[in-house]
C-alpha cells in the first residue's frame, strides 16, 4: 500500500503517523523529543524515529514510505528545507530535509512549521473543510495563525503572513518578545491567562484551565480576567476579518479546549465590534493535537502532487517563518 512518514515535532513530545493516499492513518506512533539531550540528540532521534517508520512500512506494508513530511517549531526554510531556529530545541540551520532524506534512502521530504502545518490540515479535513478562506488561531503559548486561501497556507512574501499573535491591540501595554508593547499575545494567549489569573487568585500555580473552571462556577474575579482576554481577543480578531474577510474563523490551542466558555463570549465580542464586515463562522479547531502530524502526511502527498510545501506549488515555494511558540513569546 503506498503510504507517506508524517512527522510533528514539538518542545516535549514527537507525533507520528504512516498516512495513506485516502488520508487514513495507518499507522501512529509517539516519542519524546528529549530536549533535555541536547539539539544533536534531538535531531537524531528525529532521524532515528522517521527511519523505524519506514522499515514498519516496508515490513507491514511491502513498500517503503514514498515521501515525508515534517512539521517543526521555530524559523523554518521551506524552499531549502532547513529548520533556521527553535529556542525550545536549541538548534540552528539544521538542514533537516537533506538529512531526513538520507536516513530514508532518498525519499523525497516536506519541511513546514507547525502551526501552518496544523492550519494546513484543519483547513482542508477538519474545522475548515469546506471553506474557500478560513483563519486558524491557535491560542497556546503565544497566539500565531495560519491564513488559508483555496485549499493552501499564504505564507506571504517573506514568509511572516499570519502573525497574528503580534497585532497591536492594547497600545502602549505590556512588553512583548517582539519588541512591540501590547500585543495581542500578551493578552489571550493561554500563557497570558494563566500569568493573570495567577496574580489575581493569588495562587501561583493557577493556570488558564483553572481561570476557565472558575469563570464556570461564577467567580466574579475570573469573569474578569476573562472577559480582558476575550475582549482582546475580539479586538485582534476583527482587525485580522478587516484585512482577510475569511469564511470561517478556527480557534484551536490549549485556550479553545474551554469549548463555550470561550466560544459563547468571543462571538458576543467579535459580533458587537463589527460594522460593515462580514461575520464568518467562528469555530473550534476539530483536530486538536494531530493537526501538525496530519498536515505533516498533506505536505508530503502535495510534495508527490508537485506542489508546493503548502500546497502553494513548486514556483512558490517560500520560506516559512513563525515565532508565537517560543522566539517571540515570553
Amino acid at each position: 500500500m503506498r503510504h507517506v512518514i508524517a512527522l510533528d515535532v514539538g518542545g516535549t513530545g514527537m507525533k507520528a503517523a504512516l498516512v495513506g493516499a485516502d488520508g487514513t492513518l495507518l499507522h501512529e506512533a509517539r516519542r519524546a523529543t528529549g530536549r533535555e539531550r541536547g539539539p544533536e540528540a534531538v535531531v537524531e532521534t528525529i532521524l532515528g524515529f522517521a527511519a523505524e517508520l519506514r522499515a514498519h512500512g516496508l515490513e507491514r506494508y511491502g513498500q517503503p514510505a514514498a515521501a515525508a513530511g515534517v512539521a517543526v517549531p521555530g524559523i523554518v526554510d521551506a524552499e531549502n528545507g532547513i529548520a533556521v531556529y527553535a529556542a525550545n530545541l536549541g538548534w540552528r540551520d539544521v538542514p533537516m530535509r537533506a538529512l531526513l532524506s538520507d536516513r530514508l534512502d532518498g525519499a523525497p521530504v516536506a519541511l513546514g512549521h507547525d502551526v501552518r502545518t496544523g492550519g494546513l490540515a484543519e483547513g482542508r479535513i477538519g474545522a475548515g473543510n469546506g471553506a474557500d478562506r478560513f483563519l486558524f488561531v491557535p491560542l497556546g503559548t503565544g497566539i500565531a495563525g495560519a491564513i488559508g486561501i483555496g485549499g493552501a497556507i499564504e505564507a506571504g512574501a517573506h514568509g511572516y503572513a499570519g502573525e497574528i499573535g503580534h497585532i497591536v491591540v492594547r497600545p502602549g501595554g505590556t512588553d512583548c518578545g517582539c519588541g512591540q508593547r501590547g500585543c495581542l499575545e500578551r493578552y489571550a494567549s493561554a500563557s497570558a491567562v494563566s500569568l493573570a489569573w495567577a496574580e489575581a487568585s493569588g495562587d501561583p500555580e493557577a493556570d488558564a484551565a483553572d481561570c476557565a473552571k472558575a469563570v464556570e462556577s461564577g467567580d466574579a474575579t475570573a469573569v474578569r480576567v476573562w472577559q480582558d482576554a476575550v475582549d482582546a481577543l475580539a479586538d485582534g480578531l476583527v482587525t485580522a476579518l478587516t484585512l482577510l474577510d475569511p469564511r470561517t474563523l478556527i480557534i484551536g490551542g490549549g485556550l479553545a479546549e474551554a469549548g463555550e466558555t470561550l466560544f459563547t463570549p468571543l462571538r458576543a465580542a467579535v459580533e458587537e465590534r463589527v460594522t460593515f464586515q462580514k461575520l464568518p463562522a467562528i469555530v473550534p479547531a476539530a483536530l486538536g493535537d494531530t493537526a501538525g502530524c496530519l498536515g505533516a502526511g498533506l505536505l508530503a502527498w502535495d510534495l508527490l502532487a508537485d506542489r508546493g510545501p503548502l500546497g502553494e506549488g513548486p514556483a512558490h515555494q517560500r520560506s516559512t517563518h513563525n515565532e508565537s511558540d517560543s522566539e517571540v513569546s515570553a
